[in-house]
């Protein structure tokens, strides 16, 4: 029965090389894949860079559900409001099924940031005074008209006409939009024909006339030579169009047809979007008119909307048609042709389901599909966030000296083994936390640094576990190499059941929280499943190897291993067991 044993011990021992050999190609593979991806050091959290980070919770107040279509829908918009500010690496994603985290790294203002993202968008309706297709040749304006009945239109496409009506069948027209050639003189045309609906937020009439004269003139023509050049085509153009300007002021904008950038020259707003009290998309199976967006309005909304949509009707294109400005950007432009009374409008055209869902959330919910509750902001200067790198960094490396300190005190030539496998883990632990910056978003923040520092503990913990088995079995007697193989099973089961422990409370820690303590979580399981992976691959191959060594076999003082020392038993030696002896009944 011994025969076999000992052939698998030294079929075991025979093949150390193969799986430290493997582990190093991997350490290679990896180092090399991290160079040639350019991202050398990893990707540093909000705390750390400096920036601000704010923390949304998803609210279900306004009819829609906590899904992930509504959660991804918000992140989008969030997203595309903090790149209008003009910050780069800026980052929005969820945070488990109800949050959004928003990081603004640099040091951006935390006001400004708050200002942008998770409250509802900024929609007004205005007047269209003029507009022009930008970035390419003069094409016609988007047409529409509106009947009484109460629906809007907003056309996808410069040949697609939008109506707003109230059940009754709008009409359409079209009429080419000023040329570049009269484009000065049409924007002038228009200002000076800018209506004032009664009901909007004009501010009141200036004391003097001829000091109201010569301010309207001079803010004609700023606003006249800033539709000149604007160009929608281009994205910092749109960005800061509209910048700034007061709901009372007339503006200039973008939106986006079929592809097409126009530009607007928009009046005063006439209706803000908080006065529409809901809008919904609908599929009409009965005019076959296909997918609509319906508006209710309250009380003060309608008589506004009722008499911006009275002075229109009797306006030519393009002066006829409202905007429907958000966050600056003309989402829909569709022209009117008759009053609109009642409080309820409806906006026809070439609508898709999701064209027109989308319409009716930017409407309903200032575009963000849920409503959110800010839970927390946190803003840390770039040289705060230095600061608390180098606290984290000195108190890894103070930390990770007591180990070393500690290991070659108690275990000498051992911590050798233990020196090098914390050197593996670490080397390990860093290029995949550089590769994992690009590559799932991961952040090294405070936290994380934290849970680095606590793996140190950990690996070296299951270092100690097989080192005192090894120990144990010289005690009973047996010499090194018998020692290390026989040591290895019980070593394994303990290792395996400490790691695992520690990886189902990094599991557990890492679902049910959210923001930074998520950092600690996923670094604790990650360098917990790289303790595994260095302890079965390295540490217990290169264990092997130095077995066979003269220094640690022959159990030298300062090999950590004197039997001596460790009181040992006399060496056991293979003898038989005596026969039993029967006894006889007395």
């Amino acid at each position: 029965m011994a025969a076999p044993k000992r052939g698998r011990s030294a079929s075991a021992q025979s093949k150390p090389g193969r799986s430290l050999a493997l582990i190093l190609i991997a350490i290679v593979a990896l180092t090399g894949g991290m160079f040639l991806s350019g991202h050398t050091t990893p990707r540093l959290g909000i705390d750390l860079a400096g920036g601000t980070s704010i923390t949304l919770e998803a609210k279900a107040d306004q009819g829609s559900a906590i899904n992930k279509a509504n959660m991804d829908t918000a992140v989008d918009i969030m997203n595309r409001r903090v790149n209008g500010l003009g910050v780069s690496e800026a980052e929005v994603q969820t945070q488990g099924d109800r949050n959004i985290i928003v990081n603004i790294p640099k040091g951006t203002n935390s006001k400004e940031a708050r200002d942008q993202v998770g409250t509802t968008a900024k929609l007004y309706f205005r007047p269209v005074l003029a507009q022009e297709a930008t970035g390419a040749a003069a094409t016609p304006s988007p047409s529409a008209s509106a009947s009484k009945s109460g629906s809007s239109s907003a056309s996808p496409s410069p040949s697609t006409s939008e109506s707003a009506t109230t059940g009754e069948k709008a009409t359409s027209s079209s009429s080419p939009s000023a040329s570049a050639t009269t484009q000065g003189r049409a924007a002038s045309d228009a200002l000076k024909a800018d209506p004032t609906p009664s009901g909007s937020a004009s501010p009141s009439a200036p004391a003097s006339p001829s000091a109201s004269a010569s301010t309207g003139t001079a803010a004609d023509a700023k606003l006249q030579a800033a539709y000149t050049a604007l160009d929608c085509s281009k994205q910092g153009q749109r960005n800061k169009a509209g910048e700034g300007v007061k709901p009372e002021d007339s503006t200039v904008g973008c939106g986006e047809i079929q592809g097409v950038w126009y530009k607007y020259l928009l009046g005063p707003a006439a209706v803000a979007g908080t006065e529409v009290k809901k809008a919904q998309a609908i599929y009409d199976t009965q005019t076959a008119a296909g997918w609509q967006v319906t508006m209710d309005f309250d009380k003060s909304g309608a008589k506004k909307f009722a008499d911006i949509t009275g002075q229109l009707a009797q306006n030519q294109l393009p002066q006829n048609e409202f905007g429907i400005v958000l966050d600056g950007e003309v989402v829909s432009s569709p022209t009117v042709s008759q009053s609109i009374t009642g409080g309820q409008a409806q906006i026809s055209g070439s609508f898709t389901q999701e064209e027109a869902q989308s319409l009716a959330n930017m409407l309903s919910y200032g575009a963000l599909p849920l409503s959110f509750q800010e839970q927390s902001v946190t803003t840390v200067t770039a040289a705060l966030g230095t600061d608390q790198l180098h606290a984290g960094l000195l108190a890894g490396a103070i930390g990770l000296a007591l180990v070393i300190l500690y290991l070659v005190f108690y275990y000498r030539g051992l911590s050798l083994v233990a020196i090098a496998s914390l050197l593996v883990s670490g080397i390990l632990t860093y290029v995949l936390m550089s590769l994992l910056g690009p590559a799932i978003g991961f952040a090294l923040n405070l936290p994380a640094v934290c849970g680095a520092i606590v793996a140190i503990g950990i690996t070296a913990d299951s270092f100690i576990v097989y080192f005192e088995r090894i120990r144990d079995e010289i005690r009973e007697g047996r010499s090194l190499r018998p020692a290390v193989e026989r040591a290895w099973p019980r070593a394994r089961r303990t290792i395996l059941v400490s790691d695992f422990v520690s990886f189902l409370a990094a599991a557990v820690l890492f679902i049910v929280t959210v923001g930074k303590v998520q950092g600690f979580a996923f670094t604790l399981g990650l360098t917990t499943v790289l303790d595994v992976v260095v302890v079965f691959f390295f540490t217990k191959p290169l264990m092997t190897l130095l077995a066979r060594r003269p220094f640690f076999a022959s159990g030298n003082k300062w090999s950590g291993l004197d039997p001596k020392s460790l009181g040992a038993k006399p060496p056991l030696r293979r003898t038989r067991r005596p026969a039993p002896v029967e006894t006889k009944e007395a």
